[in-house]
């Protein structure tokens, strides 16, 4: 087995595939490096001297300087080198693609087993779905769902908040939009929402944000309205929808309907190397041969790697977005007070990843090689006919995140993890391991194995295995670990002020 990777031939470290002790001689496409430290799984090796306040370079780019001079086999990691990051750029030199490089894909031949909505709307689970307005009724709900489950039927979930009241702006149209989205979404076989009556978040108005929805799916309960006992007139209620949930049955239908969520959290050095790539395969035969959809998020982890997806851009309107997008979000950031490089977490610089920009170069590679089609503000849900890559905003956080991307639309989410997690968001979440230690020590949270990949599988055989994962998981044959645990949660992004 190799002992070390050099991703690029630019690049001026090297990634150590198995921990190597201090003293061991190593070669590497001809060079010869005697290890000067004890260098982990997934840390890098210098490869050359490097002076302080030099460039780090990995994937063929900067990913921040030497804060000190390293020697020659030396360990690189975050506490000798830097974010080269710090405030907003000006993007106006980069030029877009253009449509004349972009051809929409024509749907493929692959197909999946789904249902489709009366609003043609493809969803891939048909659960039921009890949504709160507010925090105030999330009692009442958890009563609603856990007393009207029954043995062999849909599944019903509560997805309980804090919010619906006491916000202002732009966070109570996040909280509106994001419930909006949910209640709307394809993956449900029926939605109860459940109101207070007194809240901001008032069930008639946000009855009317639904616009012309399918009122036998989708069903309202007001509890100060309620004459009777309002838990059992919600449980009245959903076991209706349970009923109405059960006439619907699967339709095969083109690949091109699958819109899936692109997430990465939990990483490690591998995930650069291993994971995301896999998935950025996935992605462009997904859109670039299937007619599909995907859609990219972690705005703050594109920091440092934003050009090359700008330089995707199929138009200039899509570039201006997607410049727009970045620097909103480093506003944001220093609105604060806070600076834009800090976001590596402890367990991340543990696996070896020690820049805002070496995070960002491994994360977008979930992306592939596809153009940027579309830019999608938060709370944003993808147009009908709509396909390709599409950018998100939204926060790096998982939850928060994952959270975005369902609301989208998405109706699964692709998370590539090197250090492993439990949770899910409120639509399957396949959990796609970027080594085998951690798919082996963690079966219960990993559905997919990417670090076959260090032993010689074949990208494009991988890549296979894993649009079949998917497909069987969109298909329900195949449920994903964290749906056989009862893993589903959902976060909603908060700024400003709570009354």
């Amino acid at each position: 087995m190799r002992q070390l990777l050099r991703i690029t031939p630019s690049d001026n470290v090297a990634v150590a595939l198995q921990p190597l002790a201090a003293g061991t001689d190593v070669s590497i496409e001809g060079l010869h490096v005697t290890l000067r430290a004890d260098i982990p799984a997934g840390h890098k090796v210098a490869l050359t001297d490097l002076g302080e306040g030099q460039n780090v370079t990995k994937y063929g780019a900067p990913i921040g300087h030497a804060t000190c001079h390293i020697a020659k086999g030396g360990l690189v990691d975050h506490h000798n080198i830097a974010t080269n990051l710090s405030g907003t750029l000006d993007y106006s030199t980069i030029t877009p693609a253009g449509d004349s490089h972009y051809a929409p894909a024509s749907p493929g031949e692959r197909t999946f087993l789904g249902y489709v909505r009366t609003d043609g709307q493809v969803g891939i689970r048909n659960d039921i779905w009890v949504i709160p307005t507010v925090g105030c009724v999330n009692g009442i709900c958890r009563q609603i769902a856990r007393r009207a489950q029954t043995d062999g039927g849909p599944v019903v979930t509560c997805f309980t908040h804090n919010y619906g009241c006491s916000q202002l702006g732009d966070d109570h149209e996040n909280t509106r939009r994001i419930l909006r989205a949910m209640a709307l979404h394809p993956n449900a076989g029926g939605v109860l929402v459940v109101g207070l009556g007194c809240e901001n978040n008032q069930p008639r108005d946000f009855e009317a944000m639904l616009g012309d929805y399918d009122r036998r799916r989708i069903r309202f309960l007001v509890c100060q309205q309620t004459e009777t006992d309002e838990v059992e007139a919600g449980v009245t209620i959903v076991r209706e929808l349970c009923r109405q949930a059960q006439s619907f049955a699967r339709t095969r239908v083109p690949i091109s309907k699958l819109r899936v969520g692109l997430k990465c959290g939990g990483s490690d050095a591998f995930s650069g190397i291993t994971a995301n790539p896999l998935l950025g395969a996935f992605t462009d035969w997904l859109c670039m041969e299937q007619g599909g959809t995907a859609v990219l998020t972690e705005v703050p982890e594109m920091f440092g790697a934003e050009t090359i997806l700008m330089r995707r851009a199929v138009s200039e309107t899509v570039l201006r977005q997607t410049a727009d997008l970045i620097n909103s979000f480093k506003t944001y950031y220093l609105s604060h007070g806070q600076p834009v490089g800090e976001n590596p977490s402890p367990g991340n610089k543990a696996g070896g990843i020690s820049t805002l920009e070496e995070k960002a170069l491994g994360c977008t590679q979930k992306a592939g090689t596809s153009p940027v089609c579309g830019v999608l503000r938060y709370g944003d849900r993808l147009c009908a006919g709509s396909s390709g890559l599409h950018l998100l905003a939204a926060p790096g956080n998982d939850l928060v995140a994952s959270t975005a991307l369902a609301a989208a639309g998405c109706q699964i989410v692709l998370f590539t993890t090197g250090r492993g997690t439990p949770f899910a968001t409120f639509v399957p979440t396949l959990k796609i391991a970027s080594n085998s230690d951690i798919a082996r020590r963690k079966p219960q949270w990993t559905d997919f194995d990417a670090g076959t990949l260090l032993e010689g599988t074949p990208m494009h055989e991988l890549m296979m295995l894993l649009a079949d994962s998917v497909i069987a998981t969109a298909s329900g044959l195949r449920p994903t670990q964290a749906e056989l645990h009862g893993n589903a949660d959902f976060a909603i992004f908060k700024n400003g002020v709570t009354l």
